[in-house]
């Protein structure tokens, strides 16, 4: 495939238009602002860069890369998307990356491949996205790039439906953001398993205390 063809592939596996139901999630996002920790767009910006460089961005990076160099392989590609289901810190986590990941894998058969047979119609949703995207020949580090572009804008769009920042400052966010996705894409395409590990504690307590928040607008 032609650059620009991947680019467009890219483009409508990991637009918010491709049916894996993220607008449905926020990864502990409603109740870090029912908290008051995410207040505004600094606050935002500063939430998503930690998970960037220390949270569950960059494990599911690293879970990403690994299923990319690993799609041909079918006991490594099993023992990857085992380990990233056993690293979903909450119920709400698991839910989300799994059911997610089974819905991109389910549209994506409109691209046939045979790792989707390997995958057998379920994986974390990093684990699903490298797999398919190393299928069709696609850089991991582009891949990369995508999913995390993808799942930071879907935090952003969680922030405006909260009514932490209006759309505006959501451009402005991921503006800012921009350079951190491209470092973290870029040193994740070169990660090994060994770099998995994350130190964003406040987050995964949130994504836990959600699960009981009276009034949620959000599964996650």
């Amino acid at each position: 495939m032609t650059e620009t063809t991947n680019l467009v592939r890219l483009m409508t596996w990991l637009s918010p238009a491709f049916p894996v139901g993220a607008f449905s999630y926020s990864g502990g996002l409603e109740q870090v602002v029912a908290d008051g920790d995410v207040q505004d767009a600094g606050t935002l910006e500063d939430w998503l860069e930690s998970l960037l460089a220390y949270g569950n961005f960059w494990n599911d990076a690293v879970l990403l890369a690994e299923a990319h160099h690993a799609f041909a392989d079918d006991e490594r590609l099993a023992a990857a998307a085992a380990l990233a289901e056993a690293l979903s810190g909450s119920a709400e986590r698991h839910r989300e990356t799994m059911l997610q990941g089974e819905a991109f894998l389910a549209a994506a058969a409109s691209w046939p491949h045979p790792v989707l047979g390997r995958l057998g119609g379920a994986a974390a949703y990093p684990v699903a996205v490298g797999a398919v995207a190393a299928a069709h020949g696609i850089a991991a580090e582009a891949g990369l790039a995508a999913y995390l572009h993808a799942v930071a804008s879907n935090l952003v769009s969680v922030a405006i439906r909260c009514g932490v920042i209006g759309q505006k400052g959501g451009v402005a966010v991921l503006a800012g953001l921009e350079a951190r996705i491209v470092a973290s894409a870029e040193r994740a395409a070169g990660s090994t398993l060994d770099d998995l590990g994350a130190a964003t504690l406040r987050a995964e307590i949130a994504s836990l205390r959600h699960e009981t928040l009276p009034t949620r607008l959000f599964r996650s």
